[in-house]
């Protein structure tokens, strides 16, 4: 056997050539003292101890023994990738509308000039039911029925205007669905939304035939409208124990109503 240690020319204490297990080792040594210097572990936001006593890596989801091993890990390529890509897509969700969070749109550092901003979630106290009035209603002329739905609002704000809207039955969880019925819902702040159960037929949504109409002055919000069905001659007479109550004409549409100072537009 070659003595290399002691043989002329050679520094004493000197080894062979470095194998590449020995040159790994070296290498994350290094990286692991240029990351004390670098990075506090305290500070950083994907460091985590979970609780067998190891360490965690949460932006790539790899498991260290050590803290040398997890800083080793923050220099490797798979982090150092990682990272990039998290940054983009950070930038990416900045520079986005649609994807603001509630700070930047209440005007927090970092905001975007001109952004669409985000409103945050209004948590509204609800105060109860509305009070209202149904009334069964069919046209004389074309024997349609039709429904006239009167909500009474009256601590609703001069700002909030009723919305409605028809519901599916297979939407709604609370009762089992069927396709005979589907619900209207009408809907105004601070007042519970309410739902009313009519009859699955197609609505008439003609001129004159579907028409909603907010009173501000008596905090009343009136919807009517009638079913699309088979029309029957005015000699055909209503079915037995039927009651006919004629349908109010529709409110006037963008027309002023003089009231002195308080006149304002209606419809």
């Amino acid at each position: 056997m070659v003595d290399r240690q002691n043989r002329a020319g050679v520094k004493f204490g000197g080894g062979g050539v470095a194998g590449s297990s020995e040159s790994n080792v070296d290498r994350r040594e290094r990286l692991r003292k240029l990351a004390l210097e670098t990075i506090d572990l305290a500070k950083d936001p994907y460091f985590m101890r979970n609780h067998l006593g190891s360490y965690e890596c949460k932006l790539c989801l790899t498991l260290h023994s050590n803290e040398g091993s997890y800083l080793a890990h923050t220099q490797g390529k798979k982090h150092q990738s990682n990272l990039h890509r998290r940054a983009a897509r950070d930038a990416r969700d900045f520079m986005n509308p649609l994807t603001l969070n509630a700070q930047r749109a209440l005007g927090a550092p970092g905001s975007v000039p001109g952004a669409m901003p985000v409103m945050p979630r209004k948590n509204v106290i609800k105060i109860g039911r509305p009070g209202y009035k149904i009334t069964k209603i069919r046209d004389p002329n074309t024997r349609q029925l039709g429904l006239l739905f009167q909500i009474q609002y009256p601590q609703i704000d001069n700002k909030i205007n009723p919305r409605h809207r028809f519901m599916s039955a297979f939407e709604q969880r609370v009762e089992a669905p069927s396709r005979q019925f589907q619900y209207l819902l009408i809907a105004a702040e601070p007042y519970e939304t309410v739902a009313f159960k009519v009859q699955s037929k197609e609505i008439d949504r003609a001129d004159g035939r579907f028409w909603t109409y907010w009173d501000v002055d008596a905090r009343q919000f009136s919807l009517q409208f009638y079913f699309k069905g088979e029309l029957r001659a005015p000699g055909q007479g209503y079915e037995a124990g039927e009651r006919t109550v004629h349908s109010l004409p529709p409110p006037p549409s963008k027309a002023f109503v003089p009231t002195g100072a308080n006149a304002r537009p209606v419809g």
